[in-house]
C-alpha cells in the first residue's frame, strides 16, 4: 500500500494477538538507571539485530479503554477544518493502542500533543489529496485493508473492529484515519517517485561510502528521536523522552513506539526506529559517547541533543562487515626466516627508502625497476584469509596507502590498500543501494511537502 502501509492499523492488528508475535524481550535497563518497577515476563531473548527489541505480548483480550475526560467542544482549525475533542480522543486510543505506551498523568500530555499533530497533518493530507480529482479512495478500498489487517490478526473483519469498539475506538474514525493512510500513500511516491531516484554519481558515493566503512566499528542501532519544537520544547521533549524509556522497559513495543513518537526519518522506516547499521564517528558526539558504553540489548537513557532528545536501543555492534574483502599489492624482498639482522636491517632501509613515493598505480613498476625488489598484485581476498601480519593493515589501512615494513617468513614487505568492499551476504549491491536511497530521498521529500503545508496553513486552536 505505499508509504504508511504499516502504521496505526498495522499495529493495532497485532494487539489481537495472544503471545509474542516475534519472539523479542524488552531491552535491558538503560545504564544507571534503577528500576521503577519488573519489567513484565518476556519469551528468551532473540538473536543479536531482532527489528523490535521490545515485547509483543499482547492480551487476549482488549485492556479497558484509558480514562480520561476532553471537552467535545472545537479544539483547533485547521484552513477550514475543524478538530474536535472528539476526534482527538478518538485518535488519542489509536495511538495508545498502536504503540502499547499506557497513559499516566505524567505521560498523558505528550500522547495528547503527538495525537493532535497527527490530527493536523491528517487535515491537510485531506485537503491536499482534494486536489486530484484521480486520487479517490472508495470504502472498497478501506474494506480491503480492515480485511487484510484482520487476517493478519487471526481473525474476521467484523470482530475485528468489535475489538477496537471495545477499547473505544469508534469504527468511522477508525476507517477514516485509513483513508487518509491510504490516499497519502499514494499521492506521495505518485508526485515525487521520478525526483526521488537517486542519481548514478549517488549511488556511485554510497556504494564508496559503504566499502570504506566496511572496516571501521560500526553500531546496528534502534532509534527513537523527540523533537522539542513540536512537543513545546527541550524540557517537554525530555520529559516524555523518560517517559517512553520507562514505557519500553514495561514492555511497550520498541518499534510501535518510534512509530507513533519519533521525529526521525526511521519512524516511516520498513522497520519502524530502525537506523540500520551506523559507522563510529558519524554520530552526534554526545550520541556517540553514549553508544560507546552500550552493550547489545541494552536502551539508553534520554540523549539531550541541539534540537531534541534521542532514545536509542543498541540491537548489535561489530568491529566492521562480518565480510570484508580488500585489494591489495605488495612490494617484497626474499629474506628466510633465517635472516641475519644485518640482511633485515638492508632491506628494512631499502623498503623505506621506496616507500614514500609508493602508489597503487605504480607500485609494481617501481618493484621493477629497483634490483632486489619483487612486485606483485595480490587481488581481492577476504581479510580473514590474509597472512596474519597483514590483516591489521588490511582492516585500517585508508584506500591508497602504503605499509610500513611488515616481515613473514617469506621476508618484508610493503603492502598497498588498493580497494575494499563489504563481502558475503550483506554485500548490498547497486540495485539495493538505488532502492534504499529512494526510499530516503523519498522519506524526505514527504516531510518538506507536510513542512510546506503546514508553514502554509491557517492553523488556531481553541
Amino acid at each position: 500500500m505505499g508509504l504508511m502501509r504499516y502504521s496505526t492499523g498495522a499495529a493495532l492488528a497485532a494487539l489481537l494477538l495472544a503471545g509474542s508475535a516475534h519472539g523479542q524481550t524488552a531491552p535491558a535497563r538503560p545504564q544507571g538507571q534503577a528500576p521503577t518497577q519488573a519489567p513484565p515476563q518476556t519469551p528468551p531473548q532473540a538473536a543479536a539485530g531482532a527489528p523490535n527489541p521490545a515485547a509483543e505480548e499482547a492480551p487476549a483480550t482488549p485492556r479497558a479503554e484509558p480514562q480520561f475526560e476532553m471537552a467535545d467542544g472545537i479544539v483547533a482549525t485547521v484552513n477550514d477544518k475543524i478538530i474536535t475533542g472528539y476526534d482527538l480522543r478518538q485518535r488519542m486510543l489509536m495511538l495508545i493502542a498502536s504503540s502499547q505506551v499506557q497513559p499516566t498523568e505524567q505521560n498523558l500530555p505528550a500522547i495528547q500533543q503527538a495525537a493532535l499533530n497527527a490530527l493536523i497533518e491528517d487535515r491537510l493530507k485531506t485537503q491536499e489529496m482534494a486536489k486530484f480529482e484521480s486520487l479517490k479512495v472508495t470504502d472498497e478500498e478501506v474494506d480491503q485493508e480492515i480485511a487484510e489487517m484482520a487476517r493478519a490478526a487471526g481473525t474476521t473483519p467484523a470482530n475485528y473492529l468489535q475489538f477496537l469498539q471495545q477499547g473505544g475506538i469508534q469504527p468511522a474514525a477508525f476507517r477514516e484515519n485509513l483513508r487518509t493512510q491510504i490516499g497519502w500513500s499514494q499521492l506521495v511516491p505518485g508526485r515525487f517517485n521520478s525526483r526521488a531516484r537517486p542519481s548514478s554519481l549517488q549511488v556511485d558515493q554510497e556504494l564508496r561510502r559503504l566499502n570504506e566503512a566496511a572496516s571501521k566499528p560500526q553500531f546496528l542501532l534502534g532509534e527513537i528521536y523527540i523533537d522539542a519544537a513540536r512537543v513545546g520544547g527541550p524540557q517537554a521533549a525530555l520529559n516524555g523522552a523518560r517517559q517512553l524509556v520507562q514505557q519500553i522497559i514495561q514492555g511497550a513495543p520498541f518499534q510501535a513506539v518510534a512509530q507513533q513518537f519519533s521525529a526521525a526519518p526511521s519512524a516511516n522506516a520498513r522497520v519502524p526506529g530502525d537506523a540500520g547499521w551506523v559507522v563510529r564517528d558519524s554520530l552526534q558526539p554526545a550520541v556517540q559517547a553514549v553508544v560507546d558504553q552500550l552493550q547489545p540489548g541494552q536502551l539508553s537513557n534520554p540523549i539531550v541533543v541541539d534540537g531534541g532528545v534521542y532514545i536509542l536501543y543498541l540491537r548489535d555492534k561489530r568491529d566492521g562487515a562480518s565480510t570484508s574483502l580488500v585489494s591489495l599489492r605488495q612490494v617484497m624482498v626474499e629474506l628466510p626466516e633465517t635472516a641475519s639482522e644485518a640482511d633485515v636491517a638492508a632491506a628494512t632501509q631499502k623498503l623505506q627508502a621506496m616507500r614514500a613515493g609508493l602508489t597503487c598505480d605504480n607500485i609494481i613498476s617501481q618493484a621493477r625497476a629497483t634490483e632486489g625488489v619483487i612486485g606483485a598484485d595480490l587481488g581481492e581476498s577476504d581479510v580473514a584469509n590474509l597472512a596474519p601480519q597483514f590483516q591489521q593493515f588490511a582492516r585500517t589501512g585508508e584506500i591508497g596507502s602504503v605499509s610500513t615494513p611488515i616481515r613473514t617468513p617469506l621476508g618484508l614487505h610493503l603492502v598497498a590498500v588498493c580497494g575494499r568492499r563489504v563481502g558475503g551476504p550483506e554485500a548490498p549491491n547497486r540495485q539495493q543501494v538505488e532502492n534504499r536511497l529512494r526510499a530516503q530521498n523519498l522519506q524526505v521529500l514527504e516531510r518538506r511537502y507536510l513542512r510546506d503545508l503546514r508553514s502554509d496553513a491557517l492553523i488556531e486552536f481553541k
